[in-house]
């Protein structure tokens, strides 16, 4: 048991040191856990059977999973997309391979026109799950700059890692808790603010991301954080992971319910 233990802490410290993909596993396990609980019956059921053996945390991850296939190579810059200080979307130079808020827009309006094969369907799903969580964690609406904190290296908690890896997972794990238990530990907003939330576009959630620039690149010279940054800026974690998760769930309702 002592060992098992071991090993998981191991596993947990280790991924502050990778550059993880969108929220990293534990951060997109979070919004699935969100999303799951926001769904509405009849929602759930048909999203279930659109999913089939494969759950919704794992259908989080499908994209990460797949984006170095053959098949889904081409879906690489759909993860991310450079707004430089200063720009709108609408104004900043757009990638020729497509980025996440074309991606995204152009994927719910085929969800929502339906007349899809079954198959086409549920890797449009997949996509679009991960791809609402991938745009509410803030590093990836990029400045273009330093690709997206991949090559900010910070020192966490007497770790080596960057900004980017911070901020998909390392803050997250630091806490320590399973998914679930995060996710109803945050899950208390009033349903008016939620359905709010859940009334904002791609692009607003694109330009949220944007705002909290300031925050995340509140850095020391030395570039040396611990419990103080995480504690100052973990707010801003727990609000992306929670808009994420009600906002899959708002979507999947309104197309499914």
């Amino acid at each position: 048991m002592r060992l098992a233990r071991f090993y998981s802490i191991l596993i947990l410290l280790l991924t502050i040191t990778t550059s993880a993909f969108g929220w990293g596993r534990v951060g997109h396990f979070i919004t699935g856990d969100i999303a799951t609980a926001h769904l509405n019956e009849q929602a759930k059921e048909r999203v279930q059977e659109i999913l089939g053996d494969m759950t919704m945390r794992e259908a989080t991850v499908w994209m990460d999973e797949v984006r170095r296939t053959d098949e889904f190579r081409h879906t690489a810059s759909w993860h991310w997309v450079t707004i430089p200080d200063g720009e709108t979307y609408d104004e900043a130079e757009k990638n020729p391979s497509g980025d996440i808020v074309e991606a995204l827009e152009r994927k719910i309006a085929k969800l929502k026109a339906g007349g899809m094969s079954a198959e086409d369907e549920r890797v449009t799903l997949l996509m679009v799950i991960h791809m609402i969580g991938d745009i509410h964690q803030p590093l990836h609406v990029g400045t273009g700059e330093d690709r997206g904190g991949n090559d900010v290296r910070v020192t966490y908690m007497d770790r080596n890692t960057n900004l980017h890896a911070l901020w998909d997972t390392g803050m997250i794990v630091s806490w320590g808790l399973e998914p679930d238990v995060f996710a109803s530990g945050i899950d208390r907003a009033p349903e008016e603010l939620i359905k709010e939330w859940q009334t904002a576009t791609v692009r607003d959630w694109a330009k949220e991301s944007v705002s909290y620039r300031p925050y995340v690149y509140d850095l020391p010279e030395d570039k040396v954080l611990g419990w103080e940054y995480r504690n100052r800026h973990f707010h801003i974690v727990e609000k992306r992971l929670y808009k994420s998760g009600v906002r899959i769930a708002g979507l999947l309702n309104e197309i499914y319910g």
